[in-house]
């Protein structure tokens, strides 16, 4: 949530005729849920002392970070939309014309794949999902950018080659490009900065507006999680600002805590923490034996290493022995893993790595390695066995992006995406209308009075700057900013400072 509605001492209520006073923060709270004859006694402690400064804070976030919000919520909700959209875009390339009784060894669909993109070098195959599904053979390729590969969709029962995209990772082009428009505004490493600052904001300006919301005064508790819809004017918008915002912070705060994971300067930090509390996320190792007589060790060549079966294209002497992915495949399958399969093909000194990829629930997420001498499983990791921190991690960014429920996760993303531009525009609309001098078409709402911070008893103030300084280091974009914020606020207080003492003089 953004914007918080704060009453001034000259500013008029929009719907009345009345100038409001707001001689204290219980009042302007009392004043936007009930006639001032019914509201109790003011609140008193520490929470009085504490929400002019929260409200001040929230306001000048809302004010200066809402934009990115908006903009971040505006891409994220054209990425929401991506995985229906490539559907049906590329529905030619991702499905089969005909679903038949058998299909073709997993070699002969990479052949096929091969004879299309005689340049590419094999690294992956992605068997066909379900029976309307075609298969994915993955290539890198002279001329692509770094992180993006090759795709060729195959058709399991023919082996017709449907088309080839150029994929990153398992996103197709319009996903890709999306994402990336999502993460960066298509800016590079500039343009990531805008919305990791988004991610370090999002979760403050939503919890300070969710303590804002929640500790005010209201005639009904049903107008906490509801719109007022007695009200008129800006207590009206505040009633949306709130309600909508209320239900919308815990995903508001998941969304951003996910987002930050993988950010440049505090997803570093996130990861070392995660690390030093032993909830790195495992990996199965595909390493051979020194000395092990398999493919994956020997040969040379633009193919050397990449798992080349009788089945496939093959040099004319084959430089050591490879099961080949079809029985590699079979002794994964023997070994559980079993479900929407992604075959790594062997490199230098590895064996065949084949994962599960079913993120939605349940997930399938196991792992092998294969030997590709003799089709012993040489590692096996399970989903299972993963840290309690490594699952949370991988829920949360697989829920981030839509995939752990499928098409309810995506309408849920959208519709959090579509929430937070009402909420920004609604504080903005809040902004506007408490102008002080509203016959001034430039004038704008003021924040609450500088300090707030003077209100709040020293043992409380103490640990917040501490607490605030070490949040500040670790989520780097939100430290910085935060201190920009508060450098120009004691400017222009010492700006207004000295005119004040010039005028009285």
């Amino acid at each position: 949530m953004s914007l918080e509605e704060v009453q001034d001492v000259r500013t008029p209520d929009a719907t009345t005729d009345t100038t409001t006073t707001d001689t204290s923060d219980a009042a302007a709270s009392a004043a936007s849920a009930a006639p001032a004859s019914s509201a109790g006694p003011s609140k008193s402690g520490t929470w009085a002392a504490l929400r002019p400064l929260l409200l001040r804070m929230h306001f000048y976030a809302g004010i200066l970070i809402a934009p990115l919000l908006f903009l971040a919520a505006a891409t994220g909700l054209l990425y929401a939309g991506s995985w229906q959209a490539e559907k049906i875009i590329y529905s030619g390339e991702l499905t089969v014309t005909e679903v038949r009784d058998s299909t073709l060894p997993l070699s002969a669909q990479v052949t096929a794949a091969r004879a299309t993109v005689p340049e590419g070098k094999v690294v992956g195959v992605w068997p066909a999902p379900d029976a309307e599904a075609t298969t994915r053979v993955i290539m890198e390729a002279p001329g692509l950018e770094e992180g993006r590969t090759r795709t060729v969709f195959v058709d399991p029962y023919t082996g017709h080659v449907n088309g080839t995209l150029t994929t990153a990772g398992d996103a197709l082009p319009l996903r890709a490009w999306l994402s990336e428009f999502h993460s960066s505004l298509q800016l590079g490493e500039f343009g990531r900065n805008y919305s990791e600052l988004a991610a370090s904001w999002l979760w403050v300006v939503a919890l300070g507006g969710l303590a804002l919301w929640i500790g005010r005064r209201r005639s009904r508790k049903a107008l906490l999680v509801l719109p007022d819809r007695a009200a008129t004017g800006r207590r009206k918008t505040l009633s949306w600002h709130g309600a909508v915002g209320i239900w919308a912070a815990i995903g508001l705060v998941a969304l951003s805590a996910t987002g930050l994971t993988w950010s440049k300067y505090a997803g570093e930090h996130i990861g070392k923490l995660q690390d030093g509390l032993g909830g790195a996320t495992p990996s199965v190792s595909a390493a051979l034996a020194p000395g092990s007589d398999s493919g994956a060790g020997s040969g040379s060549g633009d193919h050397a290493g990449h798992g080349m079966t009788p089945g496939m294209e093959m040099p004319a002497t084959p430089p050591t022995a490879d099961i080949g992915i079809d029985k590699a495949v079979a002794a994964a399958r023997a070994g559980g893993v079993t479900e929407e399969l992604r075959i790594t093909l062997p490199a230098k000194g590895n064996g065949y790595v084949i994962k599960e990829q079913d993120k939605q629930l349940p997930v399938h997420l196991d792992s092998v390695a294969v030997d590709p001498a003799d089709g012993r499983i040489i590692d096996e990791l399970r989903f299972a066995d993963y840290p309690l921190l490594a699952k949370l991690t991988r829920f949360g960014i697989d829920l981030h992006m839509g995939k752990t429920l499928g098409l309810a996760n995506q309408i849920a993303l959208a519709a959090l995406a579509v929430a937070v531009m009402f909420l920004v525009f609604w504080g903005y609309r809040m902004w506007w209308l408490r102008r002080p001098t509203k016959d001034r078409a430039l004038s704008a709402g003021r924040p609450q009075p500088r300090g707030a911070w003077r209100k709040v008893p020293l043992t409380l103030l103490l640990p917040l700057a501490a607490v605030t300084a070490v949040v500040g280091w670790f989520v780097p974009l939100l430290g910085i900013s935060l201190v920009a914020f508060l450098a120009v606020d004691v400017l222009l207080g010492a700006v207004a400072a000295r005119r004040g003492g010039a005028a009285a003089a």
